[in-house]
């Protein structure tokens, strides 16, 4: 069997599949690989659609892979494929397209899908919109081009994503967040206001405590209710309302699922030769001692190349402590490690200047510094991954100190 070429299939072409079919040419140029996506893209930047809403790059500049690569590195491409069912005893892949693909390792790499808005109306409203793929940004750009007012409902990062754009574009905004502050989760009340204060001087309407209770079409646009009794006229709306994790075709598997697909800190399941990576590894993180999945780009560029080690045979642990940064219209933000939105009841700290508009939330568990928020200075983030990664325990009298590095 050593011999034998080995058959590796991923599922989901995103960074951590397309990173880890990558992984595998590399360390077995004799295997074969097949890469499924139900996408009609090679590998794209989805980091980069937010710029591309915002015309600040072009579609062009957003795709990483082009067909060229996948032929040169022997990748079977397999497009507009959507799998259906993973029979782990006998270790095949089938898809709605009848095809069927054997395999001696198998990666799961699908991310998540967005919640759309179930109110009534909306079902059949048009120019409603998530935003998670790259034909999800071409719609919404091409809606944008024609509007004058939009609305976004959510308090997630896509959801701000949304509302940047709206009003970088030029749109009337107004943002429903149903809770008393975005990230909610994460930021205490003094973060919550530097945010409004911030998205505010941008000219954006915010709208807190406030969801959407219905959907009125009207001449080709829409009218929308909110649980306040305002009607807002709108010629879109963005919707930031959460994923939900893709392994629907591992039901029939004795995969363990959670909210991800729960892996070891190696990123192997439960079931021999079945790994998962990306938004919807639930991975075991030894520098939290705990699991969680991390929906982030760089989290999910290293889960692939650590998938494909290990599948390999190598042994690799996860030893990176994750982080997502992003603009904030104009100033910045970072989640560093774990925060309480993964898992609450993290003891917390912070400090906010008014003034220069920074801040900085720490967490902490077991003594431990886990996690971080940063917003507008981020020069410590390098600092603050270094002490989580210190695993070093502080006395309560000696936390303060860390707001100050």
């Amino acid at each position: 069997m050593s011999d034998s070429v080995q058959r590796y299939v991923i599922i989901g072409n995103g960074i951590a599949g397309t990173t880890a079919a990558e992984t595998l040419r590399r360390g077995d140029p004799n295997c074969r690989i097949v890469l499924i996506t139900d996408e009609p893209y090679t590998l794209y930047n989805r980091v980069a659609l937010p710029p591309f809403l915002k015309l600040q790059v072009p579609e062009s500049k957003v795709f990483l892979k082009n067909r060229e690569f996948h032929e040169k590195n022997r990748i079977e491409l397999h497009l507009e494929t959507r799998v259906t069912r993973v029979d782990t005893h006998e270790r095949v892949v089938y898809t709605r397209e009848g095809k069927t693909f054997p395999y001696d390792k198998l990666l799961v790499a699908t991310g998540g899908r967005p919640n759309p808005l179930r109110v009534p109306g909306a079902e059949h409203a048009q120019h409603i919109y998530n935003f998670q793929y790259l034909d999800d940004a071409k719609h919404i750009s091409e809606r944008i081009a024609e509007s004058r007012v939009g609305v976004v409902t959510g308090g997630s990062y896509i959801a701000y994503e949304l509302a940047e754009a709206f009003r970088s574009r030029g749109l009337e905004t107004y943002w429903l967040i149903r809770g008393p502050r975005f990230l909610r989760y994460i930021l205490e009340e003094d973060g919550g206001k530097l945010v409004d204060l911030i998205a505010r001087e941008h000219g954006v309407h915010m709208l807190y405590g406030t969801t959407i209770e219905e959907i009125y079409p009207k001449n080709g646009s829409c009218t929308v209710r909110t649980n306040t009794g305002q009607h807002i006229d709108a010629d879109l709306v963005g919707v930031g309302l959460g994923l939900k994790m893709n392994y629907d075709f591992l039901a029939d598997t004795p995969i363990k699922t959670n909210t991800g697909i729960l892996t070891n800190e190696y990123l192997e399941t439960d079931v021999p030769g079945v790994y998962a990576a990306g938004d919807i590894a639930e991975f075991f993180d030894p520098f939290a001692n705990t699991a969680y999945t991390m929906g982030t780009w760089a989290s999910a560029t290293r889960h692939g190349k650590l998938a494909g080690t290990n599948m390999l045979g190598g042994r690799q642990p996860y030893h990176d402590v994750p982080y997502y940064t992003s603009g904030l219209f104009d100033s910045r933000l970072s989640a560093v490690g774990l925060t309480p939105d993964v898992l609450p009841g993290l003891e917390a700290i912070h400090t906010v200047d008014w003034e220069k508009r920074n801040y900085r939330r720490l967490f902490f568990r077991d003594g431990r510094l886990v996690g971080a928020m940063l917003i507008g200075d981020l020069k410590p983030k390098a600092a603050y991954t270094d002490v989580i990664r210190s695993r070093k325990q502080f006395a309560e009298s000696e936390r303060a100190a860390l707001l100050t590095i």
